[in-house]
């Protein structure tokens, strides 16, 4: 009698192909090691994520567009949809340019959404990298961390640079333009740098397909391997978190990968599609059309470059003509705020790390984030450099600052040089004395409890207001926010539930909280001065 056929059960399926596929790799560990790692719940860590969600839009848009331009300098005269430019002699860069905008299906939005989600990936790699430097999350064992991250910005920077210098339009160029002075400005390898990338004198007709291969392919590939090291690096790290109840050096409290976070997190890149999709939808970015074409001889006012660039503008406006002779050499003006400030403050923020243990003589690692106001030097730096870098990102618009507001373009030149010097001291200064105030408001909370709102009569005839204490003894801060309301003390009953209209019955609130009078308070503690 033949064996009984085994019957086929497609619940088993998934189940088999992970045993077999784990037999072959070995990867069961590392993928349950990876969904069962715990993110913590709190928006400021949102922030990397926007970054990461931003360069895939740029990777899916630059595919889109890639397909259809024409990095070529080669001179052709327009005959597209455009009316104005038809018959005009351009670059088939341009032209090309003009044909995504007007007559490739869907073009102009891809274009529009590939500049917001560049613009977009820049600014939230910032903001990200001033959450990570005030919370103090760049500390040991994260300094690599730090270090790939201000690599980041400034391959964006490049990247952004070389996609906007690729349509070969009338802004772009005077861009271009810009970049082979800086260039030409660096010493002894300036000008073989020049001729190098540009095969010749400018524009010539070599650097726009180069551009092209270091803007698709080059760039890209070295933000993917710095991205994967970054995920990485966290991962193995495990991530950084706020104080709080059951968080502690040792552990993560929040939700798992999967599901959790995994549903969460999707829906946020859904999120930050649909609003760059929203914004390249409705929001005009970079008309080409209305710039024309790139022409030596043409020069427009109010030309702006991305605002991650414009402090770099702002700089060498700002500079005054001091070349520097030594013997035959030459060093223009230029070279200083356009090499050597930008060379000065990355090497400032890679080596923080370890200028920030210098001074705090702190030495071990840390897995708990700090509140800006108990770093209050740390916190007065970082203010000082974003004033600094404010600065030069007004002064990089100063002509039409002075246009719209009828200033002189030389009086705000010279405001800019002065702010240069006494902003970011001033801002130093307030924002020490601000963390100082507050590390003070949360003790005296601590020591005399939570305002109540409600005034008493003593019988000398006094009135003062009585405090509910959070403990029946002293508190000692613990980095942790303290509350400051009474409905944060569960003073106050839950909110009634229902999205339109109440429910018919709401739930009952808990017993109040009874404020406790002065004499039944317990006496005031006398604190030591913080040390800071």
């Amino acid at each position: 009698m033949s064996p009984r056929k085994r019957r086929f059960e497609f619940a088993r399926v998934p189940a088999q192909i992970g045993q077999d596929l784990d037999e072959r790799l070995g990867a069961a560990t590392l993928l349950r090691r990876a969904l069962n790692k715990v993110f913590p719940n709190h928006w400021s860590f949102l922030l990397g994520e926007i970054a990461l969600y931003s360069f895939i839009v740029l990777l899916l848009t630059g595919t889109f567009l890639a397909l259809f331009f024409d990095p070529s300098m080669t001179e052709v005269a327009y005959d597209g949809s455009y009316t104005p430019l038809r018959g005009e002699m351009m670059s088939q860069a341009y032209a090309t340019s003009l044909h995504l905008s007007f007559d490739v299906r869907g073009g102009l939005i891809m274009r529009q959404m590939h500049h917001w989600a560049a613009l977009l990936f820049m600014a939230s790699i910032l903001v990200h990298m001033f959450r990570v430097f005030f919370t103090g999350a760049f500390r040991k064992p994260r300094e690599m961390n730090w270090v790939v991250g201000v690599l980041l910005f400034w391959l964006g920077f490049f990247e952004g640079f070389a996609g906007y210098s690729l349509p070969d339009d009338a802004l772009s160029g005077t861009g271009l333009r810009i970049a082979t002075a800086i260039i030409l400005s660096i010493p002894v390898i300036g000008t073989w740098t020049y001729t190098s990338l540009f095969g010749g004198e400018f524009p010539g007709t070599e650097i726009l397909p180069r551009l092209y291969i270091v803007h698709v392919f080059l760039i890209p590939l070295l933000l993917l391997g710095l991205i994967t090291v970054h995920l990485a690096l966290m991962v193995k790290q495990k991530h950084t978190q706020w104080p709080g109840p059951k968080a502690t050096e040792h552990n993560v409290v929040g939700v798992r990968m999967v599901p959790g976070f995994a549903l969460k997190t999707t829906g946020f890149f859904l999120l930050i599609f649909g609003l760059i999709a929203l914004m390249g939808g409705l929001v005009q970015i970079n008309p080409l059309w209305l710039f024309g074409p790139y022409k030596g001889e043409v020069v427009s006012a109010a030309s702006q470059p991305d605002w991650y660039v414009m402090f770099l503008d702002g700089s060498t406006r700002l500079m005054p003509d001091w070349d520097l002779t030594i013997g035959p050499y030459t060093i223009p003006a230029i070279f200083w705020p356009t090499v050597v400030l930008p060379g000065v403050l990355t090497m400032l923020a890679v080596f923080y790390p370890a200028i920030d243990r210098r001074i705090y003589k702190d030495y071990e690692a840390h897995h708990l984030l700090q509140r800006p106001r108990d770093v209050p030097v740390r916190t007065a730096l970082g203010m000082m450099a974003i004033s600094f870098w404010l600065v030069l990102t007004i002064s990089g618009g100063n002509d039409i600052v002075a246009e719209k507001f009828d200033i002189s373009l030389n009086a705000m030149t010279w405001a800019g040089r002065v702010g240069l010097l006494i902003v970011p001291p001033i801002a130093y200064w307030v924002t020490y004395r601000i963390c100082l105030g507050l590390q003070q408001h949360d003790r005296e909370v601590l020591a005399h409890g939570v305002e109540t709102g409600i005034i008493k009569r003593l019988p000398d005839g006094r009135f003062i207001e009585v405090h509910q204490p959070l403990a029946d003894g002293h508190l000692e801060y613990a980095g942790t926010p303290v509350p400051k309301k009474m409905n944060k003390l569960g003073a106050l009953g839950p909110a009634i539930r229902g999205f339109f209209f109440p429910i018919e019955k709401p739930a009952p609130p808990p017993p109040a909280v009874t404020p406790v009078s002065p004499a039944d308070a317990p006496r005031e503690l006398e604190e030591a001065p913080p040390k800071y």
